[in-house]
C-alpha cells in the first residue's frame, strides 16, 4: 500500500519520526546522568531535547494521519489507530514531563513518566514496524527487482 503523504513514492511520516525519537531518547539518557552527576547542564540539555522532540513528534504525527485515513479498513488500519492511540499517550505522558522539568516541580514523577513514555515509544515503533514489515503500509510494490 502506497502512502498518500509522500513525495516521488517516499513516504514523509518514516522520514519524521527519527528526530523525536532520537531526540527523546537522548532527553532520557541526559535525564539519568543528570539523575547520577547533579550536573545542571545535564538537565538543561534534557529539557530542550524533550522540547524539540515533541515539536517533532507534532510534525511527525501529520503526515502519520494522514496515512491513516487513507487506509481501508483492514487489519493495517486496526494497528494503525492503536499505533496512533499508543503515540498521542507518549506525545501527552512527554509533554507533562516537559512541563514538570520546566517548572522543577515532581522530580520523582516525571522520572516515572519519562520512562512510561519511553516505554511506549517502543511499543508504538514495534506497532509501526507491524504496519510497515508485516502489512505493508506505506511500501510500494515492485514487481521485477531486476530492473
Amino acid at each position: 500500500m502506497e502512502t498518500k503523504a509522500s513525495i516521488s513514492g517516499h513516504p514523509f511520516h518514516p522520514m519524521l519520526i527519527i528526530f523525536p525519537l532520537g531526540l527523546w531518547v537522548f532527553s532520557f539518557i541526559c535525564c539519568v546522568i543528570f539523575k547520577l552527576t547533579n550536573s545542571a547542564i545535564w538537565n538543561t540539555v534534557s529539557i530542550y531535547t524533550l522540547g524539540g522532540g515533541i515539536i517533532g513528534g507534532i510534525l511527525a504525527a501529520l503526515p502519520g494521519i494522514i496515512d491513516l485515513f487513507s487506509l481501508p479498513p483492514s487489519k493495517a488500519q486496526k494497528i494503525g489507530i492503536w499505533h496512533m492511540i499508543v503515540n498521542i499517550n507518549v506525545l501527552t505522558i512527554l509533554i507533562i514531563v516537559f512541563f514538570l522539568k520546566i517548572f522543577n516541580q515532581a522530580d520523582f514523577i516525571s522520572f516515572i513518566l519519562f520512562i512510561l513514555g519511553i516505554v511506549l515509544l517502543g511499543v508504538s515503533g514495534w506497532l509501526g514496524g507491524e504496519l510497515v514489515y508485516i502489512n505493508g503500509v506505506a511500501v510500494k510494490k515492485v514487481e521485477n527487482y531486476n530492473e
